[in-house]
């Protein structure tokens, strides 16, 4: 039997990449799997005020900083919600206010930093272990950070693969996701999308033991279902519509192959388990930004699940 654990979708939150790193001893998993988007969401500047003083503003409450000390700790709350702390200046505020290009290059240097770390925190901690590790980065994560996994002793980066999880069971995964709003990193229309999946899926030895571990839902299984969005971005009907944005074509290759587990994030309002045909399909959501980790934890016992749970933590 083989034991996995599964969690996607922890956008820069340090505290849930520490969580699920550790997660495969605490559930004494073998496979602890990443289902993408490691990647934050923005920069959240400290600026210097002088008199040893600095101001933030997080999740729209202002505060004011007092010494070093202070900063500190504002600094580990801000890792630990999924965000870049920065400090800087009034001046450099102003330059970067002025040029938008100079913003992107900084965000995406913060966000290299922070995933540099994060792999010598895994390389640390899976050491000495028997737990393996896969990632595949989502839609929200800029191609960089491929190099960056691929580095790593302990973490393998499972885009466009097929692994052997174990003697009866292979998986298959991709972060990349059908087009969104806001015309992402791993994008692309479903007929790209089908030959991404298929090109995987005639690889496998046997489709129907598989696992596929596909960043986006299939469309219309509810694991899909989002708030209905105005030309504007905003949530229409106070978020209270909610529409399918998940995968054709995921859900073509699903119901085609018919595999023994679907694995899947993106939509994080969305955790459920539901069946498509013979595949169960887990999307165990994200509370990223309150350090809550979530995620599912599944046994594979030749040819078929023998009990999957979720977990909160």
């Amino acid at each position: 039997m083989t034991t996995l654990f599964f969690a996607t979708d922890v956008h820069g939150s340090d505290i849930c990449w520490n969580k699920f790193i550790n997660a495969g001893k605490f559930y004494n998993a073998d496979v602890i799997i990443l289902g993408g988007d490691m990647t934050g969401k923005a920069i959240v500047p400290i600026v210097h005020n002088g008199n040893n003083t600095y101001r933030t503003t997080l999740l729209q409450q202002d505060s004011i900083l007092h010494g070093e000390e202070e900063v500190q700790a504002m600094i580990k709350k801000i890792k630990s919600r999924g965000y870049y702390p920065y400090k800087t200046t009034p001046d450099e505020i102003s330059e970067l206010t002025a040029a938008p290009e100079k913003v992107t290059a900084l965000f995406k240097s913060e966000v290299l930093k922070t995933a540099q770390r994060w792999m010598e925190y895994a390389d640390e901690k899976l050491k000495d272990t028997h737990i393996r590790c896969f990632v595949a980065p989502g839609n929200d994560d800029t191609f960089e950070l491929d190099g960056l996994i691929q580095a790593s002793r302990h973490i393998i980066l499972a885009e466009g693969r097929v692994v052997d999880l174990d003697d009866h069971h292979q998986m298959i995964s991709s972060g990349w996701s059908n087009p969104t709003p806001w015309h992402t990193y791993r994008e692309e229309n479903e007929d790209g999308l089908l030959v991404r999946y298929e090109t995987m899926a005639g690889k496998l030895k046997n489709p129907r033991t598989a696992v596929f571990n596909f960043h986006v839902p299939p469309y219309a299984s509810t694991l899909d279902d989002a708030p209905e969005l105005s030309a504007d971005l905003r949530p229409k009907f106070a978020g209270n519509s909610l529409v399918p944005v998940g995968s054709k074509s995921g859900r073509a290759v699903i119901q085609k192959y018919q595999p023994l587990l679907g694995l899947f994030g993106h939509i994080h309002e969305s955790k459920g388990a539901v069946r498509i045909g013979k595949t169960q399909c887990i999307n165990p959501g994200s509370m990223y930004e309150q350090g809550v980790l979530l995620g599912a934890l599944i046994q594979l016992e030749k040819g078929r699940v023998k009990n999957y749970i979720f977990t909160n933590g």
